[in-house]
This record gives structure tokens, C-alpha cells and sequence, in this order.
């Protein structure tokens, strides 16, 4: 809750008059509790669960052969109940785990230093906290992930997540609350390490979910503005993670593609991308592939 009155109040403080961005935030938030606006992720993040995996889904659901050029794994062919029972998986979880994790959480982000006050962050700043969030939660998230492919962390934890070997928009949180909890940690790392404005906070929550759900779509579209970010790993390299499955010692990384090939966890991934294109340039085409679904190789 700002500790202004009056926006004549929040002027003089700033010694300025306010932006219009500040405007519109003091008349949003000048009576609303900090907490309040903390929670203001759980609405987001439902948001961001229902609306931003289903335009893909309708498509790949009504117009198939539109988009099968783009599916990487084409001849993998999910139901509609499959949809549903993916999203209603994920909403069960949503409700019992992340939702009353967002609820308890308010402590340590107000701990940390998240803030809801005047003035609000330039774009720069913005920028450059959120780019040390992706770099933070992108090493942290490379290195648990490669763990939990370990023989007990795979069995008992995230074998749920790999049920999709061929994975949907849907099925980005789809994973054993155990694992929605493990994961959870490097998001909270970043900002407590360059904690910034609560709009920069609520920002990076969606752009992370937006970026998981991008990746874990089954399709690579040619036109995606993904493509022009650099080291960025993507739908084509986070599915071949997938496809491969349990034995997978390939492309650990959630964001970029760094990690994997610093530590060497890019081998198979690279291999088969250098066999596809020898197939292609041999004059093999989609439906003379080995095993019909866009890899030639299951290898790592």
C-alpha cells in the first residue's frame, strides 16, 4: 500500500510530478494491501495456464494439417480428452500446490526486498533485472533438472512430467507437485538477488510460464520472435528432451542453450540435428524419416 494520500502527496515526495505509468499505478494500488498485490500472481498464473497454450491447441485440435509443417512431432496425434485431462491435471495442482504457495510466499518476497512503492522502474532497469532472473533461474533449473534424471529423482519424481514424450502447451507445469515445488526455488533466486519493483516481479512470473509453454508447445513456427534471442533453446530443443525421455542426458536447460553445451549435455541433440540434415540433404523428406516423428535418432 503506497503511504501516499493523495496523488499531491505522491508528487511531492517524488519531488516531480508523476508519469503517467505512476499515475495509472498510484490510482491502482495507492489503497491496496502489499500482499494483496503479491497474490495478484495467482490470478495471472491461472490466466496464463488457460489462455496461452490454447490457440496451438485449438489448431493442432480443428486445423491439423495447417499447422502439421510446423509439429515436430507430427505423427503423434493428441485427443481432445487428452487436452483436457492435461489441463485439468494441471488446474488440480494449480489449486493445491501453487496457489497456496503463492499464498504463504508474501514473507520472504517482502523479506528479500520486492517493493510496490514510487517510482516505478525505468525500462532499462526492468530489462536488466529480468535478464539476471532468466540467467539465475536458467543455471539453478539446468543443474535440478539434470539431478532429477538421476535413477530416484526420475522414478519417484519426474517421470510425471515426461508422460508427454511428445509435449503440448498444456503440459508445461504439468509435473509431480514435488517437482512444482523443487522447480519453484531458482524463480524466487533471481529477485531475491536483484529484487526490483513488484511490476517487474508480476512481469517476470508470466514472461517465465509464457517461455515454458513456448517450449513445450511440439511446434516450431519459422516466424517465432524467440528465434532472434541469443543461446535461446526453444520448442525444437526442449521436444528432442522429451522424446528421448527417461534415458536423456540431453538439453537439461530450461531457457538457453549454454549450460548444455558448457557442461556437455548438448551431444546427443547435436548429433541428431547433424544427422537430420545429412537425411535431408540426401533427399529424404518428413514422411521418409526414420521414426516418423521428426528424429532420426534416440541417441545422447
Amino acid at each position: 500500500m503506497l503511504p501516499y494520500a493523495t496523488a499531491a502527496e505522491a508528487e511531492a515526495a517524488l519531488g516531480r510530478a508523476m508519469t503517467a505509468a505512476e499515475a495509472a499505478w498510484f490510482r491502482y494500488s495507492a489503497g491496496i494491501p502489499d500482499y494483496v498485490l503479491f497474490w495478484h500472481n495467482i490470478l495471472f498464473l491461472f490466466v496464463v495456464f488457460t489462455l496461452a497454450p490454447l490457440p496451438v491447441a485449438l489448431l493442432e485440435l480443428r486445423a491439423p494439417a495447417a499447422v502439421e509443417p510446423y509439429k515436430l512431432q507430427p505423427r503423434v496425434r493428441l485427443s481432445r480428452a487428452e487436452f483436457v485431462r492435461c489441463y485439468r491435471d494441471v488446474m488440480r495442482i494449480f489449486f493445491l500446490v501453487i496457489g497456496p504457495l503463492q499464498l504463504v510466499s508474501y514473507p520472504t518476497i517482502k523479506m528479500v526486498g520486492i517493493h510496490t512503492g514510487l517510482p516505478l522502474p525505468s525500462l532499462g532497469e526492468m530489462a536488466v533485472q529480468l535478464l539476471v532472473y532468466f540467467l539465475v533461474e536458467d543455471y539453478l533449473n539446468y543443474w535440478i533438472h539434470r539431478l532429477l534424471h538421476g535413477e530416484w529423482g526420475y522414478e519417484k519424481i519426474h517421470r510425471v512430467h515426461h508422460e508427454f514424450t511428445a509435449p503440448i502447451g498444456f503440459a508445461a507445469p504439468y509435473a509431480h507437485w514435488a517437482e512444482v515445488l523443487i522447480l519453484g526455488i531458482p524463480s524466487f533466486v533471481g529477485p531475491a538477488i536483484a529484487p526490483g519493483h513488484m511490476i517487474t516481479f508480476w512481469l517476470w512470473i508470466v514472461l517465465r510460464q509464457m517461455e515454458a509453454i513456448e517450449t513445450h508447445s511440439g511446434f516450431d513456427f519459422p516466424f517465432s520472435l524467440t528465434k532472434y534471442i541469443p543461446f535461446y533453446g526453444g520448442a525444437d530443443y526442449h521436444d528432442y528432451h522429451h522424446y528421448v525421455g527417461r534415458q536423456s542426458q540431453s538439453n537439461f536447460a530450461s531457457v538457453f542453450t549454454y549450460c548444455d553445451y558448457l557442461y556437455g549435455t548438448d551431444k546427443g541433440y547435436r548429433f541428431h540435428k547433424a544427422y537430420q540434415a545429412k537425411m535431408k540433404a540426401l533427399g529424404q523428406n518428413d514422411g521418409d524419416k526414420a521414426d516418423g516423428n521428426g528424429y532420426y535418432e534416440k541417441m545422447d
